[in-house]
């Protein structure tokens, strides 16, 4: 099979240096569609603030999403992405194409039943999930329902596209696509607000699906979409498989999240609004930089557990496939703790001001601010944990291994409740994010030692040594944030959006550069690495 065009060529590269610029990759497509999803949270923001709109609308969203994490968004890193790999590295495109069809039919009557049931159920829905919200909010949230829910049609076709694309190497369109997503709120709710107020918000999502599904579209060169009546075809038994361990673990923690909807709507208006927008700052470097590393390994190491043939039981690898395994998911999980741990620590520093920055304007107000950043706060301790957990999870699901995760994942989510019911009365909505903190720990630490007796330990790999020089460069990189901040505000008492933006690029910048010298004082060799990759890439 051909090199796809935005890889570079895996004769040049190692497969550490082709990981690296994968990544590369894909966190530069998920940086700006991270940026257009804080533009998004801004629009929202200013719209409608901390208010019973916004809330109803956080509530109603949560269920197309975790739908559509139910039915493809588990499935695509589980078992779409290592079935379909298997199919092209032996060259078996055409039939890939014809398990892609099948797939595509049995999505449209899931997904066509599952919309109409919406439509007849989303009030008694939104009494179940939110009761303790004013009627007219819960029936607020039940419009929005009604009008979200053909989105799941795009966000069906336009998952196994992603499937299709991260399989192929091809890591342009779907980071494309997630920034298509939030362009239609983006236009949505600027030109309908003063007509719909808040329904602009479905709207938008509606829009934004489809914008998603287009974008998908380039680079399928040539493959004819269309309907399968193969329901048993070898490959899509091998897919159902695989994943229906994911769907049961799946269905557990969206308990878990209809739980965390229903306490939270008990702790107050603008509180799941609240944790909303803290939420956009997690996500922040979770996807700009966790979810590019996880799609980018999972393809190669997909390749190396794969000695089997598809559809089939696959057999143990090689000593070298297993080595080679063990490099690749090494690199992946020091890069994300290169790039994650300073991204948390910076957060934690300067969370107020970047709330501020980020979201105070019309509707939103200092108070809500505050609350924000509080909730952002409790979010923080489970951060790192959550980056490395991804790349985790996609390590098993390359082993064709989804039984593990489900598991532990029903493990954590028994941690988030013991944790919020213990917490929600003395501390309201920080006690419940600091619960969902305690489900990401717990979580990474169980996945980490049962990954590591599969493949013979950590040891030679280096990790805990990158973590350890991380975690010291990021913590003098805070003392110079502490000591600068209050120096910036004294020096720079511009007032406004743009004395604050001028404010935080300077520390930022201050930052970055002390955490890079820390790096490199500490002789983290891993910076050389990359550094290399991008000169080399980079020269003529």
């Amino acid at each position: 099979m051909s090199t796809p065009s935005d890889s570079p060529p895996s004769s040049i590269l190692s497969p550490p240096s082709a990981l690296a610029w994968a990544a590369l990759l894909l966190g530069a497509g998920n940086l700006a569609s991270r940026l257009l999803g804080v533009v998004r949270e801004q629009i929202i923001a200013a719209y409608f603030g901390l208010s019973a709109s916004s809330d109803a609308f956080t509530a109603a969203a949560r269920v197309p999403t975790a739908l559509y994490d139910l039915l493809v968004g588990g499935m695509i890193s589980a078992a779409l992405v290592p079935i379909f790999s298997d199919y092209l590295a032996r060259g078996q495109r055409d039939e890939l194409v014809r398990v892609c069809r099948v797939l595509l039919s049995i999505l449209a009557v899931v997904l066509t039943a599952i919309v109409g049931l919406g439509m007849v159920g989303a009030r008694p829905l939104m009494d179940l999930l939110a009761p303790e919200y004013p009627p007219e909010t819960r029936a607020m949230a039940a419009d929005l329902l009604r009008m979200m829910l053909p989105a799941l049609w795009c966000l069906g076709l336009s998952g196994l596209l992603t499937a299709y694309h991260y399989a192929r190497r091809r890591f342009s369109p779907p980071a494309l696509a997630a920034g298509a997503y939030n362009l239609g709120l983006i236009i949505a709710v600027p030109l309908l607000v003063r007509f719909l107020g808040v329904h602009s918000l479905a709207i938008g999502v509606v829009l934004g699906t489809l914008f998603q599904v287009l974008v998908q579209f380039r680079g399928l060169e040539g493959v004819r979409l269309g309907f399968g009546t193969d329901w048993r075809h070898p490959g899509v038994r091998r897919i159902y498989r695989l994943y229906l361990p994911v769907a049961a673990g799946l269905v557990v923690s969206l308990l878990g999240v209809a739980i965390d909807t229903n306490l939270a709507s008990r702790t107050g208006e603008g509180s799941m609004a609240a944790m909303r927008f803290a939420t956009t700052l997690v996500q922040f470097p979770l996807g700009m930089i966790a979810t590019a590393v996880s799609f980018a390994v999972l393809p190669t190491l997909a390749r190396y557990a794969s000695t089997g043939t598809p559809g089939q039981a696959v057999t143990a690898p090689s000593p070298a496939d297993l080595e080679g395994y063990r490099t690749t998911l090494g690199w992946g999980i020091k890069l994300v703790l290169l790039a994650v741990v300073p991204a948390a620590v910076g957060l934690v520093v300067l969370r107020e001001p970047v709330v501020r920055l980020l979201f105070e304007r019309g509707a939103f107000s200092p108070a809500d601010t505050s609350r924000t950043a509080l909730a952002f706060l409790a979010y923080s301790p489970g951060l790192v944990a959550a980056a490395v957990d991804q790349v985790l999870i996609v390590a098993f699901y390359a082993r064709k291994n989804t039984v593990t995760p489900v598991v532990v994942g029903v493990a954590a989510v028994g941690v988030y409740l013991a944790t919020g019911l213990a917490l929600l009365e003395p501390l309201g909505m920080p006690g419940l994010a600091l619960a969902n903190s305690a489900q990401w720990i717990s979580h990474a630490l169980l996945l980490l030692a049962l990954l590591g007796w599969q493949v013979g330990g950590w040891g030679r790999l280096g990790i805990g040594c990158l973590a350890g020089k991380a975690l010291l460069a990021a913590g003098g990189m805070a003392g110079v944030l502490l000591a600068l901040v209050p120096l910036l505000e004294a020096a720079l008492p511009l007032a406004g959006t743009l004395g604050l933006a001028a404010r935080l690029a300077l520390a930022v910048a201050a930052g970055g550069a002390a955490y890079s010298g820390g790096l490199l004082a500490l002789r983290t060799q891993e910076v050389w690495s990359v550094v290399g990759l991008i000169k080399g890439r980079l020269r003529p």
